[in-house]
């Protein structure tokens, strides 16, 4: 495979110096993408990088997934309107490692292969310099005229950012051009990727080594990710949409990407899947001529869940929204972990009731009309129960007087009304 066609036809490639795709086609060639850990999970919003290393690795070439965790102590002023916070340490290290964790996700670390992915960690190198040194090896290097001539310095000073760009930032590009005269050198790295917004940085880095070694470097960058009415992609009301099942549950997940529009499925499915050319293709077509059926969707959100999560989860998602929009069972509902109930049942009338009213029993009717006013009136759940039309639990309520206890609770605390066909009702018992 071509790897320069492959992100074409992807809609992957935005900028690429003269000689990138020679390279790539003369030897297996060694890139790298940079990823700041400044969480201990990735969002959506790094995938795009992600995405290139894996098809890069795909084409049979060598990546290298690059961990800032020197340059994550600092903060990179592109696409940023203020500085960001310094992290210590020791959250540094712990993020490093859950990242890691993610990586091996998309990317193969463990086989025997030439072109096994590797993971570098820039503290590692930077650790040990002192400025002394680094200002005389490498600072007489770059002039200050070039590094602020960069779009990411000038944004800056020209009026986006309140306070400035801090000394600290305005070295960033510097210690990122270091980065990968460093990889040039030590692991004949000659590749470096990253979105649209880096290519001042990796620019930087491509001048270093020209100017310091000789050697050959070159750079690629992706697009950035935007939806198609403008707004800002991966962002939703509750904020990222995270690779960590702990800040966003699977199903959460499997809904943000089966919620994009027609048209952000036609270019994220290019994007965010290995799948072929003439697959995705015909699923487009396909999706054109029903787009009622959302096709390129449901299969958008299955490929992604089950790489970014597993097939279990995915499994477990689309069990999860048949039960607002199916004909889902009580055992689906008891598998439901606490945080995927609470997902599926968010945009649903909550009512909180004290835990001694369940632990005492009491009546189904008292229950939806005085300690949640699911009904209007006891007339009217007795009208409805009698029609077959109120369910607890996704099972159909047999009396109205019946008595409810604790072995109703769903994971301890919940009990699911529904009235009619539609109307969810979650009590919850504190």
């Amino acid at each position: 495979m071509n790897f320069v066609e492959e992100l074409q036809w992807r809609g992957m490639v935005h900028t690429m110096m003269p000689g990138t795709d020679e390279l790539l086609e003369k030897e297996m060639v060694t890139a790298y993408v940079g990823i700041d850990p400044t969480a201990d999970s990735l969002h959506i919003g790094h995938l795009c990088g992600i995405m290139m290393l894996r098809h890069f690795q795909r084409c049979g070439h060598k990546p290298l997934a690059l961990i800032g965790g020197a340059t994550g102590m600092i903060g990179d002023p592109s696409g940023k309107s203020q500085e960001r916070n310094l992290l210590n340490e020791e959250t540094l290290r712990h993020n490093v490692e859950c990242i890691k964790a993610q990586l091996s996700h998309f990317l193969d670390f463990e086989s025997d292969a030439p072109n096994k992915a590797e993971l570098v960690n820039n503290y590692d190198w930077m650790k040990d310099f002192t400025f002394l040194d680094f200002a005389r090896d490498i600072g007489k290097h770059i002039t200050v005229n070039y590094m602020m001539a960069k779009d990411s310095v000038q944004k800056r000073l020209n009026g986006e950012a309140r306070d400035g760009l801090s000394f600290t930032e305005f070295t960033y590009q510097l210690l990122q051009g270091y980065d990968f005269l460093y990889l040039n050198q030590h692991k004949n790295c000659k590749l470096q990727m990253g979105g649209s917004d880096q290519w001042g940085n990796i620019t930087t880095g491509t001048e270093l080594i020209r100017r310091t070694t000789g050697g050959e470097a070159f750079a690629l960058t992706c697009p950035l990710i935007t939806k198609a009415d403008g707004g800002k992609f991966g962002k939703t009301e509750s904020g990222n949409v995270w690779l960590s099942r702990e800040y966003t549950s699977p199903y959460k997940f499997f809904q943000f990407w089966l919620n994009v529009s027609d048209a952000d499925a036609e270019r994220y499915i290019k994007i965010f899947t290995s799948m072929e050319k003439d697959e995705i293709d015909s699923l487009i077509a396909e999706h054109q001529t029903d787009p009622g059926q959302r096709k390129l969707q449901k299969r958008l959100a299955k490929e992604v869940t089950i790489m970014v999560h597993s097939e279990a989860d995915y499994n477990a998602a689309v069990e999860a929204s048949d039960i607002l929009f199916g004909k889902a069972t009580k055992d689906s509902l008891l598998k439901l972990d606490e945080a995927t109930l609470l997902d599926v049942f968010s945009g649903v009338p909550q009512f909180e009731i004290d835990k001694s009213v369940i632990e005492n029993g009491v009546k189904a009717v008292d229950l939806l009309t005085d300690n949640a006013q699911v009904f209007a009136s006891k007339g009217e759940m007795r009208k409805m129960v009698q029609g077959g039309g109120v369910m607890l639990n996704k099972e159909k309520l047999a009396a109205f007087d019946q008595t409810i206890g604790t072995e109703s609770l769903l994971n301890g605390k919940y009990i699911l009304a529904q009235k009619g066909k539609k109307n969810y009702f979650l009590l919850v018992i504190k």
